[in-house]
């Protein structure tokens, strides 16, 4: 897949569905910000299980023209969605904990996504904005890290994708350097929960 059809789809993507993209946006937050304030664990997960099934469906089944986003990104991110689903019911009394000094980092870092794209030339619709794959994926991994259990498939899942920042040094989307360091942080949540269920 080249630049220009990456730029392509998110172009359409974001011309079509910018309506509906607001109001997940605020769902998701409303969602986390109730977790936080009212000690509520399920509703994050929940809004980012939608939240992810939104993208595997409709920016990758529906407008994703390439095989790689139709049979490897699509199921990856329906996947997710199902996993952060399954643990708002599951974990439900798992209480998001306040978040640490990188977790705000990483968290406002998804806030500037869009106003990072828009600095380095990008204008809407062809540019980043908060409901697209890549700042889902680092709010998912920031958000899931502030949990105590955690899921270790869903973890790894997040994870791939987020590594999948490096692509931001062959397609010009260099504010997905965003993603690689949740990537990143992702592997050490992992590599902690392996090491935590072994010590078990």
């Amino acid at each position: 897949m080249d630049a220009q059809a990456f730029w392509n789809v998110i172009g359409c993507y974001n011309a079509q569905t910018k309506i509906a993209q607001i109001i997940l946006f605020i769902f998701m937050i409303a969602a986390i910000i109730l977790s936080y304030v009212k000690k509520i664990g399920w509703p994050a997960k929940f809004a980012l299980g939608i939240t992810n099934l939104f993208i595997g469906i409709v920016f990758f089944a529906l407008y994703g023209t390439e095989p790689i986003q139709k049979y490897f990104a699509s199921p990856l991110y329906l996947l997710c969605g199902v996993l952060f689903l399954y643990e708002s019911r599951h974990s439900k009394n798992d209480i998001i904990q306040r978040p640490n000094k990188l977790q705000v980092i990483l968290l406002t870092f998804y806030l500037l996504y869009p106003f990072i794209s828009m600095l380095l030339g990008n204008k809407f619709p062809k540019m980043v904005t908060y409901i697209m794959p890549c700042p889902v994926v680092s709010l998912s991994i920031t958000i899931y890290a502030c949990y105590k259990r955690k899921n270790k498939l869903l973890l790894a899942l997040l994870t791939v994708w987020g590594l999948t920042g490096i692509k931001s040094l062959f397609f010009n989307a260099y504010e997905d350097i965003i993603l690689l360091i949740c990537g990143v942080y992702g592997i050490t949540l992992l590599m902690s929960e392996i090491k935590h269920s072994k010590g078990k």
